[in-house]
Formats: C-alpha cells, sequence, structure tokens
C-alpha cells in the first residue's frame, strides 16, 4: 500500500475548516493509503496548547505526529511570524530524522510552512501536491493584515516558488485556480472544494423562540475575516434571534458588546464539538455567512457543511461563494460590507419560510452536487 505524508497547520482536536478539511481528507484517503499527517502541537485559535492530546497516536487509521511550535494568538505581527516559523523549523526538523513517503500533500497558507517543505523535498524527487485554501499574501492584502511593501513583495515570492515547485496544485475554488494559472500556466491543477462527508440528518422543522422571531445562527471562527463584532452592532433585530457559536480572536470583544446591549436577542453559546454543533444547528431557522470584506478565492466550507444539514443560508460575503449559494437556490444573499442590503434581506423573511419542504430541497441540493467522494476519487488518479 503506497504512503502519503499530509503537512498541515491545522488537525484535530483544533477547531474549524482548515482543521475538518483535513482530517477528513486523511480518513478519506487511509482507506487507500497508508495516511501519516505531521501538524503542530493543538493551538489553534485559542494560542496555547491543548490539555489532553497525544504527540503521536493513530486516529482512524492515520498515524498523526504533532510537532513542537511556539503557540501565539497574538496581534502583533512579528510574534505571529515567530510562531509560523517555528513550526517550519520543526518541519525541517522532522524531515532529517523520519522517511518521507513519495507522495507529500502540502497545505498553503501559511506560506512560510509550505515554503519550507517544498524548498526541502523538491530536491528528493517527492510527488508534491499543493492545496491551496486561501490565496495568500492577496487575502492578507484585501483584510488590509498587510501593506504593500518590503514584507508583502516578499510574500509574493515565496507564493510563487511554492506554485512553481508544487507538481499538482489543488485549489479550493475556481478564482484560487485562474489566480494560480496567471503564475503558472503550465502547471496541472484540480478543484478540490470542501465537500463534507457525514450523514446527512434527517429534517424535523422546529423553531422554539420564545418571541416568536426568526432564529438566526453563525457557527464558526470569530476573527477578523468575519467580523461577527461588527455584524451584531449592525443587524436590525426587529424580526430575528442572533445566536452564536465559535471562539477566536475577536470572543472578548464580542463578549463586551453583549454584556453591555443585554437587550438586544443575541445569545453567545461559545465553543462545542463539531458533531454537537451538527445537532445544534438543526433547531434553527437560517444560517449566517459573513465576510468582512469580498475576498478574491474564498468560498466558505459552511456553505457546503450546513446547506447538508439543510440550514438555509443567508450570505453575506459576495464573490464565488455568492455565485454558489443564488445558483443552487441555497438561501439568499446580500452585497459584503452593506449591512444596510443585508437588513433588507432579513426584513423580508417571514418563518414560513423556513418549512420542512424548503429544508429538505436544500439538503437533497448539496447531496447531489456537493459530493465529496466524487471529487475524491479524481484527486486519486493523480496520485
Amino acid at each position: 500500500m503506497k504512503d502519503i505524508l499530509i503537512i498541515s497547520n491545522y488537525f484535530p482536536p483544533e477547531i474549524g475548516a482548515a482543521s475538518n478539511r483535513i482530517s477528513q481528507l486523511a480518513k478519506s484517503l487511509s482507506k487507500d493509503y497508508n495516511v501519516t499527517v505531521i501538524c503542530p502541537l493543538p493551538n489553534y485559535p485559542t494560542g496555547k496548547v491543548f490539555k489532553n492530546y497525544n504527540r503521536k497516536e493513530t486516529l482512524n487509521n492515520v498515524t498523526v505526529n504533532r510537532l513542537w511550535l511556539y503557540p501565539s494568538k497574538s496581534k502583533n505581527k512579528f510574534v505571529r511570524l515567530f510562531s509560523i516559523l517555528s513550526f517550519s523549523l520543526s518541519i525541517v526538523w522532522y524531515f532529517l530524522w523520519h522517511r518521507i513517503p513519495k507522495t507529500v500533500i502540502v497545505n498553503s497558507p501559511p506560506l512560510f510552512v509550505a515554503y519550507a517543505s517544498l524548498l526541502f523535498l523538491s530536491r528528493k524527487k517527492h510527488q508534491l501536491i499543493l492545496n491551496v485554501s486561501d490565496l495568500w499574501p492577496k487575502s492578507a492584502l484585501e483584510l488590509n493584515a498587510v501593506k504593500k511593501g518590503f514584507g508583502y513583495n516578499l510574500l509574493l515570492k515565496i507564493e510563487r516558488y511554492n506554485y512553481r515547485k508544487a507538481d499538482l496544485i489543488s485549489g479550493q475554488s475556481e478564482e484560487i485556480l485562474s489566480h494560480i494559472k496567471t503564475i503558472v500556466t503550465e502547471k496541472e491543477t484540480i478543484l478540490f472544494r470542501n465537500y463534507p462527508d457525514f450523514e446527512p440528518p434527517k429534517i424535523e422543522t422546529k423553531n422554539t423562540s420564545t418571541l416568536g422571531k426568526i432564529r438566526i445562527v453563525y457557527a464558526g471562527l470569530l476573527g477578523v475575516a468575519q467580523d461577527i463584532v461588527s455584524l451584531a452592532k449592525n443587524l436590525d433585530y426587529s424580526n430575528i434571534e442572533f445566536h452564536i457559536y465559535g471562539s477566536g480572536a475577536e470572543e472578548e470583544s464580542l463578549r463586551a458588546f453583549i454584556e453591555s446591549n443585554l437587550k438586544l436577542p443575541i445569545i453567545f453559546h461559545g465553543s462545542v464539538s463539531r458533531a454537537v454543533l451538527h445537532h445544534e444547528l438543526l433547531k434553527y431557522d437560517a444560517t449566517i455567512i459573513p465576510l468582512k470584506n469580498r475576498i478574491y478565492g474564498a468560498v466558505p466550507s459552511k456553505i457546503f457543511e450546513y446547506s447538508r444539514l439543510g440550514l438555509p443560508i443567508i450570505y453575506f460575503g459576495g464573490g464565488e461563494g455568492e455565485r454558489i449559494v443564488k445558483q443552487n437556490g441555497l438561501g439568499w444573499v446580500a452585497e459584503a460590507g452593506n449591512y444596510n442590503a443585508l437588513n433588507a434581506v432579513i426584513s423580508k423573511l417571514k418563518l414560513s419560510d423556513f418549512n420542512s419542504d424548503s429544508k429538505r430541497e436544500i439538503q437533497k441540493t448539496a447531496i447531489d452536487n456537493f459530493n465529496a467522494s466524487v471529487q475524491l476519487k479524481a484527486l486519486k488518479e493523480l496520485i
């Protein structure tokens, strides 16, 4: 049986789309290959190493090696950079002392982690598959996380180097692949979206609001890109309750806003496991998927995951994600960053819009069109 190594900055017990995506990929590939994952000590998004984990263990027939890093969620870019570089150095140290399989899947971002892996392994005649989930540094620029200058230009050079050294590049969106093709026109690419692979639940619609309002839920990372605090401040609550699950850098700001606005129907539930979250989400009428700005290449995995649960989507992020929601009839869209447009959309919603039949139709569309097995088969044919 062929060996495959996956290098990722995120992996369970960490939560979030990236962790779920890599875990599912590793588990699916382990049916046909011997799969090993190397990842950092679990620390995301808290910036502190979790308790009760094993540095090396086997999960779902996947060997997991967790390497040292300096954990941090500091807003200081130099501290964050040191954290990323520390894991990059651990990867190189691992390479020096272990036999590396011929096929290696490297996840990006972070760019430096991918760069260290590709720089070392490209000289060893490995098959290097680069899995690109976000277009850094372009996305960072759009989020105002970096500014044009020496640092940005350096990141551009690293990005281009990574594309050139990969034998195959998989991307989460058509926009990502289009961007990559402008840099390495001859490179083989494959679209590999964040399709989930779990048993879809039975749809039973029941609104449990004590106020007779539409129950809208956000579940996910509380980070800069999502800007849930601004969303909570700008929503019109005349017709809705707003429920929030998750954790991240903006959690303290969110809690502070809720505590100073106790009359608003905002309920923060904190962070729960993915299995518990799926059960909890069935209570709600719709989910909202926001992005602070329209980010080129970004297609939130929540679109595919929550539609499989039969949960109607209010999409507030623009771009390719907006097109997917509209084309597949998964819910409603509002112009990214335009809270007046968002509130106008929400004001037209009625509880009757969220009946069992409409939710089952959304779930059926997701099952029929977002097939994880089909795209996995396409990837295996290239390995």
